[in-house]
């Protein structure tokens, strides 16, 4: 009988602190990085662009303005006075030249 009480207790005291690690594990900050999406002519390298920038940029012929190739999955595309090199599926902005 001696055993059984002294295993049971053991047995709470090691599973006490489980219970409360999921509350623990929550109170942690997230770390997502949540770029913001900027809007019509504050274009900065590293965000995003808003879907509807996405839908109404025009493509462009890099060559014709003397720009670089642009990577595998970006495109160069021209938004009011400047070209924004653009990842194709994700809006992520590379790199960013104003027009002359």
């Amino acid at each position: 009988m001696k055993k059984t009480i002294t295993a049971l207790l053991a047995a709470a005291c090691l599973i006490a602190p489980l219970a409360q690690a999921p509350a623990a594990l929550a109170a942690t900050p997230s770390k997502d990085v949540h770029r913001p999406v900027l809007h019509k002519g504050s274009w900065t390298r590293g965000h995003r662009l808003s879907p509807s920038d996405r839908n109404h940029a025009v493509p462009l012929d890099y060559t014709r303005y003397r720009l670089k190739t642009p990577p595998h999955g970006y495109r160069w595309v021209r938004i009011g006075g400047s070209f924004l090199m653009v990842g194709s599926t994700s809006g992520l902005i590379l790199s960013v030249v104003a027009a002359r």
